[in-house]
């Protein structure tokens, strides 16, 4: 269900999960900067939809994204950038101002949208792509997905954030050999490292996220998911104290929510709850 016209992305939303499908399949997903404004644009969307509890990233045919698309990037330094204009009505701001500055450059926006994100990653996974997948909250990965930093071999460094999110997910060893070497590994690779927290079948992604996003949406507080992925993002980069006087302040405003009282009662009358949803105002 979309009002947009998406060339380069797939946008559906079926009540609690939205899911938005990069949809260059010919060249395996990778980015054009008119498919990084819609996915953008579309995020945000799915962030204001009421139906929506949870949001997640995949490909369409057998990648998920192998980065930026070498052919567009030739374009754009031949001058040939005609789609520069028909962008405009793509200008979306997801995510959470309150938040603060730290996640508002470029893609850092990810994690400051108001409800989870996950990554379904059914194929190639590299360089931008990757870089992306590790700004989401969470990435289901087929066994047979393919992953690489790609930077190294092409001149480059560590790209859009990877160096800060990498580390904090594989640690610092294992970050730099797959900054340094770019070599390919498989998503049993992402899963033993920590890159992946959920290791499925080839084909399985897309459903696992679903359901992962449903049994989400029939049991807890969506503005709980939000608060508490604010608080993970958040105090990555601040001190224990700052964190905690934060986090007391916000468990405050937490047992004075209709949230609070829906959750006691549904426990004392062995039901399942009836949270209210999280629009982007919130």
């Amino acid at each position: 269900r979309s009002l947009m016209h998406y060339q380069d992305i797939i946008y559906q939303v079926d009540d609690p999960v939205a899911v938005i499908k990069f949809n260059r399949p010919e060249a395996l997903n990778a980015f054009t900067r008119r498919m990084l404004a819609e996915i953008r644009h579309a995020l945000a969307a799915a962030e204001q939809d009421e139906n929506v509890v949870g949001i997640i990233l995949t490909g369409e045919g057998k990648g998920f994204c192998p980065g930026m698309d070498m052919n567009a990037l030739d374009a754009i330094s031949d001058g040939n950038n005609g789609s520069a204009q028909s962008l405009a009505e793509f200008k979306a701001q997801p995510g959470d101002p309150e938040l603060g500055d730290n996640f508002q450059v470029t893609y850092s926006y990810l994690m400051s949208i108001r409800k989870p994100v996950i990554a379904a990653i059914n194929g190639a996974c590299a360089g931008l792509g990757l870089a992306i997948a590790t700004m989401t909250d969470l990435r289901i990965v087929e066994r047979s997905a393919k992953f690489s930093t790609a930077f190294s071999q092409r001149g480059l460094i560590a790209e859009h954030g990877i160096s800060w999110t990498l580390p904090r997910l594989i640690g610092s060893g294992n970050a730099l050999d797959l900054l340094w070497s770019a070599r390919k590994f498989t998503g049993e690779e992402a899963k033993s490292i920590g890159l992946a927290e959920k290791l499925v079948d080839d084909g399985d992604a897309l459903a696992t996220a679903i359901d992962y996003v449903r049994s989400l949406a029939a049991s807890c507080a969506p503005k709980s998911l939000q608060v508490m992925k604010a608080q993970v993002y958040r105090h990555m980069n601040m001190e224990l104290g700052d964190a905690m006087r934060e986090t007391n302040d916000w468990m405050a405003a937490s047992l004075q929510r209709d949230d609070f009282r829906e959750g006691v009662r549904s426990f004392i009358e062995k039901r399942p709850p009836n949270f209210e949803r999280v629009k982007a105002a919130d």
